[in-house]
C-alpha cells in the first residue's frame, strides 16, 4: 500500500493561515517571504491579519493557499522527507494542483505564485461581476445533476464543476441558467441546493478567456517532470510528462474538477493514506466520505506535521 499528498483549493483560506508554521520554523518563514517578493506584495499580512474579505479574492486566495501548503512541505523537508521516496503520487483540488506541481518540482516557488496571480486575475476578468454564478447541488446522482444542467441550457451555459463526492456536486455558467438548474435540481429531489457566495462561475466554459491567458502563461514558465505523478483534475491519469501536464492545466480552467474520481481512483490503486497538506481539513472530509477505507490525515500545524513526519518514518 502507499501514500498520495493532496493539496486544497478555494474555500480553504482562513485569516491567520500559516502563521504559526511561520512562527515555529524558519523555513516556513522563507517560504512566504518568496511568495511576497515575487508578487511584489505583502500577501503574508493579509493572510495573518486580514481583513478576509482582501484573503478571499480570487487573486490573493489562490497564492495564499499554495503558500501555506509549500510551507508545510519545506519543513517536512528540512526534517528529512523525501516526497519521492515515501509518497506514491500528488493531487490538488483545482488551484491545488498548483500547489502538488510546485511541491513536486514542476515549477518554481516563484513561478508558481505569479501563475496562480494570472489565473486569479484571469479568471475574475473572464465574466463581467453578476453574469456568472455557481451554486451547490447536495443529494443528487451526478447523472440527475447533468440532467438538470442540460434542461437549464436554454437560459445559457450551465455545467458541473466540481464532484466533490459525498453527494455533493457544484454547477456553473450564465447565472439565470444556474438559477434555473438550482430550482430545477430541487424539485427532482436534492437535499439542499445552495447559490455560492463567489465573484465568478469557475470551472465552466464562460472561463474560455481565462483558459487561454493561462496557456499563455505556462508556455513561458519553466517546466520539469515531478519527482512523483501528479493526478490530474481533468483526466484522473497520472502524468509526468510537463508538456501534457500544462495541457491539462489549461483545460482545467474551463474543465470539471473530478475529485470524488481521484480519491477512487486513489483507492483502486493501492493508496491507503492520503496526507492533506495545507489550510483546513475540506479535502480529508470529502476523502472520509467518499471511501471509508482511506486513512485522510490534514497536515497544516506544527503539531500536525510532528505526528506526519513519525508516521512517515
Amino acid at each position: 500500500m502507499s501514500i498520495a499528498f493532496t493539496f486544497p483549493g478555494q474555500g480553504s483560506q482562513a485569516v491567520g493561515m500559516g502563521r504559526d508554521l511561520a512562527d515555529a520554523f524558519p523555513e516556513a518563514r522563507d517560504v512566504f517571504q518568496e511568495v511576497d517578493d515575487a508578487l511584489e506584495q505583502k500577501l503574508s499580512r493579509i493572510m495573518w491579519e486580514g481583513p478576509e474579505n482582501e484573503l478571499t479574492l480570487t487573486a490573493n486566495a489562490q497564492p495564499a493557499l499554495m503558500a501555506v501548503s509549500i510551507a508545510a512541505m519545506r519543513v517536512m523537508e528540512k526534517g528529512g522527507l523525501s516526497l519521492k521516496d515515501k509518497v506514491s503520487y500528488v493531487a490538488g483540488h483545482s488551484l491545488g494542483e498548483y500547489s502538488a506541481l510546485c511541491a513536486a518540482g514542476t515549477f518554481s516557488l516563484a513561478d508558481t505564485a505569479r501563475l496562480l496571480r494570472i489565473r486569479g486575475n484571469a479568471m475574475q476578468a473572464a465574466v463581467p461581476v453578476g453574469e456568472g454564478a455557481m451554486a451547490a447541488i447536495i443529494g443528487l446522482e451526478a447523472a440527475d445533476v447533468e440532467a438538470v444542467c442540460s434542461a437549464a441550457g436554454k437560459e445559457g451555459v450551465c455545467q458541473i464543476a466540481n464532484d466533490n463526492g459525498g453527494g455533493q456536486l457544484v454547477i456553473s455558467g450564465a447565472k439565470s441558467a444556474v438559477e434555473e438548474a438550482a430550482k430545477l435540481a430541487s424539485e427532482k429531489g436534492a437535499k439542499r441546493a445552495i447559490m455560492l457566495p463567489v465573484s465568478a462561475p469557475f470551472h465552466s466554459a464562460l472561463m474560455q478567456p481565462a483558459a487561454e491567458a493561462m496557456r499563455e502563461a505556462l508556455a513561458d514558465v519553466k517546466k520539469q517532470a515531478p519527482v512523483v505523478p501528479v493526478i490530474a483534475n481533468v483526466t484522473v491519469s497520472p502524468l509526468s510528462d510537463p508538456e501534457e501536464i500544462a495541457e491539462r492545466l489549461v483545460e482545467q480552467v474551463t474543465g470539471r474538477v473530478r475529485w470524488r474520481e481521484t480519491v477512487g481512483w486513489f483507492g483502486e490503486n493501492d493508496v491507503d493514506t492520503l496526507y492533506e497538506i495545507g489550510s483546513g481539513k475540506v479535502l480529508s472530509g470529502l476523502a472520509r466520505r467518499i471511501n471509508r477505507d482511506l486513512a485522510a490525515v490534514p497536515v497544516n500545524t506544527p503539531a500536525d506535521i510532528e505526528a506526519a513526519m513519525a508516521a512517515l518514518g
